[in-house]
This record gives structure tokens, sequence and C-alpha cells, in this order.
């Protein structure tokens, strides 16, 4: 809180005088420690929008955010991506700068030709004294996420503009690069040199590694209650979206976990078991073909011999005489 003293005799005009100039005062501080930060979201905190409101936040600054792309992510990976229209975006940044006239930027995901020829055109408009950019063009798990043709456009125009590239290798924090940048917009707004903010921002970055292990989804445990219904259902139902639907996940999340875990789809899963149940039923009972074939929900003898040659190479008849 900010506190003055009034001398005996001070004139009530200088009293008013004396608030604005501690209000003003207030106001410019603020508007120094204010980071625009133009980049996409990420459902999951870990990165995007979230990550740099987050950081900002933490080191004292003022969050300000202009969105250019919706994610549907999980801590697998991104699954969809809804763009956000290129006027959209370029209202937002006008916006901002109309009225609170940031004067550190950080521009993160840019994936459109349309919403780089907006954020370009703000920043040549408005001349903020610094823009971070960090180049988010491949996901943690190593997906492109900028065509070419886009990133051509962003070496040629928006780099010039910039105060600093954040480097693609930051090894050596973990791939934090995205809270980096965050922390070293700030530091410049609190009027550090380029070199001291980003000294500054990988000291603090490093000390947030020793204090997190980051967000952990549930995918092993996922994988697991997978494996053990199959084995119990695989008489009845072979079908990907019933499992999914046992397991109270989407088909498209389910798939992202046994790839990850295993390299394999849910089908191929599925099928190895079925497969596994169809071999101990032929070696180890008297039940014939035809009988297995409808305990296991095939349609039909032949059916059944087909999938079974598909997945063996042989069919069962000549599986059980080996």
């Amino acid at each position: 809180m900010d506190v003055f003293i009034v001398k005996m005799g001070t004139s009530f005009r200088h009293v008013i005088f004396y608030l604005f100039l501690c209000i003003a005062i207030r106001k410019v501080s603020v508007m120094n420690e204010t980071i625009l930060t133009i980049t996409g979201s990420d459902s999951t905190g870990e990165s995007g929008v979230q990550a740099d409101i987050q950081t900002i936040t933490a080191l004292g600054g003022r969050a300000l955010t202009a969105l250019t792309s919706i994610t549907v992510q999980t801590t697998l990976g991104i699954q969809e991506f809804f763009d956000v229209p290129a006027h959209i975006v370029a209202g937002q940044v006008e916006a901002i700068f109309n009225d609170v006239q940031p004067q550190v930027v950080k521009v993160g995901l840019i994936r459109t030709k349309g919403v780089l020829d907006a954020v370009v055109s703000a920043l040549e408009k408005f001349r903020p004294q610094h823009v971070i950019y960090d180049p988010t063009v491949l996901s943690a798990r190593g997906d492109a996420l900028v065509s070419d043709e886009v990133v051509l456009e962003i070496r040629r125009r928006l780099l010039p503009l910039c105060t600093l590239v954040v480097q693609l290798d930051q090894s050596d924090m973990h791939g934090l690069a995205n809270r980096y940048a965050s922390a070293v917009a700030v530091f410049l707004s609190k009027g550090a040199s380029p070199e001291d903010a980003q000294a500054q921002a990988k000291t603090y970055i490093n000390t947030q590694i020793l204090r997190s292990e980051g967000l952990r989804g549930r995918s092993p445990e996922l994988y697991h209650e997978l494996l053990d219904a199959v084995r119990h259902s695989c008489y009845t139902n072979s079908d990907v979206h019933f499992y999914a639907n046992k397991l109270n996940v989407s088909a498209r999340y389910l798939a992202q976990v046994t790839k990850r875990i295993c390299g394999k789809t849910p089908k191929m899963i599925i099928d190895e078991i079925l497969i596994e149940e169809i071999e101990r039923q032929l070696t180890t009972t008297e039940k014939t073909i035809q009988e297995i074939a409808y305990e296991f929900g095939f349609s039909s003898q032949a059916h059944f011999t087909k999938y079974f040659k598909k997945q063996k190479g042989i069919p069962p008849t000549k599986f059980r005489k080996q």
C-alpha cells in the first residue's frame, strides 16, 4: 500500500495532486512489468499460455494473453488443433496494445500465415521494447506443429523484430524453453539487460526443476486395466470402442496410451490376447473348431478360420495338428 504524509496546512489541491501521483507511479510500475504472451493453449497446463501465465505471475509480472490456437491435448500429446482466425488474433493483440501498451511481448505458437501477418503487423505498428520468440514448431513428442512454409516466413519476417530467440536445444534445462522464455520476458520487464535476463531466467528454471516432477497421467495404470479387461471379455467383444467405453476414455486416448507404452494399437493388443485364448482352447480341449468359433463370438466356422489364418498364417485345424 502506498503511504504519504500530509503536513499541516497542505491545501486540498495538493492532497489530490499527491494522491494522483501515487496512483500514476503504481500504474507505471505495473505497466512496466506487464508481458503480452501470444501463443497457443495447452489444456494440460504444461506449456502454452497456461505455463506462461504461471511463470509470469510467479515472478511478479502481469500476464496479458492473445490466443493463436486451441488444442485438444493430454499428457501423451496433442490430439487436435483449432487455429484461431487471424482477424480474431489481430483483434486481441491490438486491443491490448491500445489499452495497456505492454513493452515486452513473448511469442510462441504461430501455425498459419494469416496469424503471422497479424502478429508481425502489430509488432511493426506498436514497436514494443522487447520481443522474445520461443520457436514452438515441434511438440514435446517430436511431432511437427508448424508447416515448413510458415517456418520460413517466421524466419524472414518475425525474427528480425525479436530481441531474443530462444534456442530449441535447451537440453540443460530439460526442455523447459517455454517457461524459460516467459521468465526472460519478466526480467526484461523489470529492467534487466538481455544477458542478465537470460542468466536470471536460467537460474529460476533450474530451481523449478528441482521442485517439480511435472504432470503425470494415468497411462500405465490404464494400460494394465485394458489388458485385464480384454482377457476378461475377449470371448464376447473384440471392438476397441467397447473397451474404451468400459475404461471411460476415448478410443483416441486409448490408442495414444498403447502406442506410448508398447508401440501397438489397441486392436493389435485385443487380437493378440484373443489369439492366445483361442490357441489355448485348440491345444488343451477336445472342442471342435465350430464350437470354439461360436464360443468366441464368430458368426461362422469359415469366418473364424479366415481370422485365425490371418493372424497365425495357418488354419486352426493345421495349428491343432502341429
